[in-house]
């Protein structure tokens, strides 16, 4: 049991972490052990029982590095990239039992999208160290790959190709997140033909700091539009099919990837959190879900969300659970499975809905 001075500690450290002024935070790392099964995170209607050992396999047979982002397919097979050319995807089933594995060309492994064509299923994978955006069959069949935008003239030579995410349209045209270069969304048609591209580095409502993900909007099917991740800006940021800005999404202290749509809510894996100094903290995210009406209302392992006047205030790790969530998927009984970058080599964790 925990002494009285302790108890008020973490009383006084939760209120300070939601002023979202800027003064010194002490680090929460510090504060409480890594959690057993038993666990319960998360806030309101969205709380979760922590799995951490739920996707472990043999790491001689089926090794990782970083757990980049996972997909589940209308058989509820769960499929997984990494950046290990042993095994480039993985696939479990719900149980977190290995079904299968493939791939071995993609060294920088990381964008993962499920897109169902006419009632087939693909896959649209990014590896931003090879620049190179490709579509293949649920088992790995090559159908497709974009073009370098160097060598259409989208690009100039000097400019960063590398790509982190991809989101497709329901007309079939493919956006493609240069997250780690040059921080463009770049809009194709679904044969591959370039269309344009919008957003670019900087600090402006249309520009981007680190463009790391991109999906479809489409809970209002009157008014589809698409969500980018901006994630030095700790936001997502609207746009229109065509390209134009609209809104943006501030998530003070949230270092966000790519946003995961379910049913009316986002969820996000959050890489890193705002801890010491309000600065960008090495092991350290949580994951944020967002409603219908873009707020935030469970921060899994960070911090209750509060509103004034309109406004998040600062969310930040709470727990020491995660390291660099990088992605998240939701199966059918909206449980979370959480993938981690550079978290010595671990494989995913589940959360269970509670």
């Amino acid at each position: 049991m925990k002494n009285r001075s302790q108890l008020s500690r973490r009383k006084f450290l939760k209120a300070t972490a939601l002023t979202g002024a800027a003064f010194t935070l002490p680090i929460f790392t510090i504060m409480s052990k890594s959690p057993t099964t038993e666990e319960i995170i998360g806030h309101g209607d969205f709380r979760y029982k922590v799995h951490k050992t739920w996707g472990n396999l043999d790491p001689e047979k089926t090794p990782v590095k970083n757990c980049h982002e996972m997909v589940m397919d209308k058989k509820g097979r769960l499929i997984m990239i990494t950046d290990e050319v042993k095994n480039n995807i993985i696939i479990y089933d719900r149980s977190g039992k290995l079904i299968s594995t493939w791939g071995h060309e993609f060294p920088g492994g990381h964008g993962l999208t499920l897109f169902d064509e006419g009632g087939e299923e693909v896959l649209f994978i990014c590896d931003p160290d090879a620049g190179r955006v490709v579509k293949t069959t649920l088992d790995g069949k090559l159908l497709l790959e974009l073009s370098h935008p160097k060598n259409i003239g989208v690009y100039d030579t000097v400019q960063p190709y590398k790509p982190t995410e991809t989101a497709i349209a329901p007309n079939g045209d493919i956006y493609v997140a240069d997250g780690y270069g040059s921080q463009y969304i770049l809009q194709f048609t679904q044969r591959g033909e370039f269309v344009r591209k919008f957003g670019g580095p900087g600090d402006g409502d249309a520009n981007f700091s680190t463009a790391h993900g991109v999906c479809i909007d489409q809970r209002d099917k009157q008014n589809i539009t698409l969500l980018c991740t901006s994630r030095g800006h700790n936001s997502f940021k609207r746009f229109s099919l065509d390209g134009k800005y609209l809104a943006t999404i501030f998530l003070p202290g949230a270092f966000v990837c790519r946003p995961v749509i379910d049913g009316e809510n986002i969820y996000s894996g959050v890489c890193w959190s705002r801890l010491r100094y309000l600065n960008q903290t090495d092991n350290s995210g949580f994951v944020t879900i967002l409603n219908g009406k873009d707020k935030v209302i469970s921060n899994p392992g960070g911090t209750k969300p509060v509103y004034q006047n309109g406004s998040l205030q600062l969310i930040i790790q709470e727990k020491p659970i995660f390291k660099h969530c990088h992605d998240v998927c939701i199966d059918n009984d909206k449980n979370i499975y959480v993938c981690q970058w550079n978290a010595n080599k671990t494989y995913p964790i589940k959360l269970e809905r509670v």
